[in-house]
């Protein structure tokens, strides 16, 4: 069950406006109890939306709740909810730049759309750092004001030596978030635990699903009809982690290898921004190996 949304996150930005996530057993007198809560500390709700998953018997929930309490005094009245139920919980403001780390490789093309959309403010994130394996993006980072840090990774140590500096910034930065935009390398299944739940991911998706070098030329040679993208949280199960976004665009034999690498980077972009952005409003909750999203 959900209810109309009201204008999106990044246009309110309201210190005493908050966004509320919950998990936890399905149960009657949830929502009951809730908005009892969110009445005892003056709030109105302006967006509600929650689901029950007869899969895992799970109960999902978000709202946005304008107050005059403070977060404290907001947070005091709900908690006794939250223990009564065994909910996971957390109380944000609505429109909170979601501090983000990216990862780059030589593709300019997400990270171009990222920063664009960032500055535009149509992004709420703010991104303190950009770490990339190749030299390439330092312009476009220096064109956006975004610092740009670049570390070869040839063999196992030079790997190692990249993955502890991300695993710095996100200590150094208290990071919420890990894009990898267009990182070309596989996460180690050590960093990919330290991430989990907040590392997203990008890749083409095609049927079939060529893996390997030139995926696009190899799409041209079977005739591929359709093309995308799979936006998804990083698991040390390579591109198997649980899927946030995807899109397709049907293409057709009049269209070249170059041609269907321009589309599909067009694809990968959009896919991986809106990801960006439902997580950054807090919309995507996990159910095991799949997600809630919150449109």
């Amino acid at each position: 069950m959900t209810s109309a949304p009201v204008p999106s996150a990044e246009s309110t930005n309201d210190p005493n406006h908050w966004v509320l996530t919950f998990v936890c057993p399905d149960q009657p007198g949830i929502v009951h109890d809730v908005s009892g809560a969110i009445v005892a500390a003056r709030g109105n709700i302006s967006e509600s939306q929650q689901f029950a998953s007869v899969d895992t018997d799970r109960f999902f929930m978000r709202l946005q709740v304008q107050s005059s309490a403070s977060r404290d005094e907001f947070e005091t009245a709900l908690a006794p909810v939250a223990e009564k139920f065994g909910m996971t919980w957390n109380v944000d403001t609505v429109g909170r730049p979601v501090r983000t780390l990216m990862l780059a490789s030589t593709a300019a093309h997400c990270v171009n759309d990222l920063l664009f959309r960032q500055r535009a403010g149509h992004l709420p994130i703010d991104v303190p750092l950009i770490l990339a394996n190749h030299p390439d993006l330092g312009s476009l980072a220096e064109f956006y004001g975004v610092p740009f840090e670049s570390q070869p990774v040839v063999d196992a140590d030079t790997k190692a030596a990249f993955e502890q500096r991300v695993l710095d910034a996100v200590d150094e930065y208290d990071i919420e978030l890990v894009v990898l935009a267009r990182y070309m390398q596989i996460l180690s299944p050590e960093l990919c635990a330290a991430l989990e739940g907040r590392a997203i991911n990008i890749h083409h998706s095609f049927l079939p699903g060529f893996k390997g070098a030139n995926p696009y030329r190899q799409a041209h040679a079977r005739g591929v009809k359709l093309i995308g993208a799979t936006a998804h949280f990083v698991t040390s199960d390579l591109d198997e982690g649980p899927i946030i976004e995807q899109n397709v665009v049907r293409v057709d034999h009049t269209q070249s290898p170059k041609q269907l690498v321009a589309i599909g980077q067009d694809e990968e972009s959009r896919t991986l921004t809106q990801a960006v952005k439902w997580f950054a409003e807090k919309r995507v909750l996990l159910d095991g190996a799949r997600t809630i999203i919150f449109k």
